[in-house]
């Protein structure tokens, strides 16, 4: 008895609760599936449907706020899903104004499937930033939903998030020219992935120096940079490639320095390149 009330005096203490404590390191029931943008083929469809596990009864949410025109997201979404799944796909355009609709967020919070389009990923973290639709997004997930985006749909699963801009070189380009210290613009994305860094359209874009910046600002992290028209399947700490092209893992950077003149160095990092059917773990906590 002297042992449980000492136990309860330590958690109390330190800011927690006994139930708190017990599910503080629980991965989510739920799975992501992250593609990297481009052509969404019927195959990949079909398997990001299959993953969802969607029965008869389930309906499919799509948030189109990265999006400049969402009904048109929308539009193409539906034309590529619903050849593989008769579930009913309903659109929840949240706006600043819409926020707190309780109808529409528990709508948000029991679909068995939600998908976010592609692209402005600043514009989709805007409106969802410390509003209940982020904490509405992380329930789904804890409970079991699969939460899907595209492009600027994938980059907001990580909590570290690639905005595209580069801080010592303001001219937009698709792919870093240079790898300098200080360089990438990271902004709060949705913590999904909360030690993982996510890129996308990445081989067709060349865009190693980006990502190799971020694992120089994050090396602790694991850094994917997924292709178009392929995904990434996330359950737990098991991650799993799909669809027609390539994923690249960096992390573990060794010898990471920083010269006088900002350039980035590194003595060694582990590289690796996975196809469809491949699968690596990364550490979630």
């Amino acid at each position: 008895m002297k042992q449980t009330l000492l136990l309860l005096l330590i958690l109390l203490q330190n800011g927690l609760n006994p139930a708190v404590a017990q599910t503080k390191n629980r991965l989510p029931k739920g799975k992501l599936f992250i593609i990297g943008g481009g052509n969404r083929s019927q195959q990949l469809m079909t398997t990001m449907a299959n993953t969802a596990a969607l029965s008869a009864k389930d309906y499919v949410v799509v948030l189109p706020m990265s999006g400049s025109e969402p009904d048109t997201s929308f539009y193409y979404f539906k034309e590529d899903f619903q050849p593989v799944c008769n579930n009913r796909i309903v659109m929840l355009n949240f706006t600043r104004e819409k926020v707190n609709d309780k109808n529409w967020l528990d709508s948000l919070k029991r679909a068995k499937l939600i998908f976010i389009t592609g692209g402005d990923q600043e514009r989709f973290m805007n409106i969802v930033l410390n509003t209940p639709v982020y904490d509405a997004i992380h329930e789904a997930y804890n409970n079991g939903s699969t939460i899907a985006g595209t492009s600027a749909g994938a980059a907001v699963m990580s909590e570290k998030m690639i905005t595209g801009k580069e801080l010592t070189d303001t001219n937009y380009n698709a792919t870093f020219k240079k790898i300098h210290a200080n360089n990438i613009h990271i902004a709060k994305g949705l913590g999904l992935l909360n030690n993982a860094v996510i890129d996308q359209h990445f081989i067709v874009r060349s865009r190693y120096n980006r990502l190799l910046s971020a694992i120089a600002s994050f090396p602790n992290y694991a850094c994917i940079g997924i292709d178009e028209a392929t995904a990434i399947i996330v359950q737990g700490n098991k991650i799993t490639v799909t669809g027609a092209s390539q994923v690249v893992l960096m992390q573990q950077p060794m010898g990471l320095k920083v010269t006088p003149t900002g350039l980035i160095k590194m003595s060694s990092i582990r590289f690796s390149i996975f196809t469809a059917g491949d699968s690596f773990g990364i550490h979630q906590y």
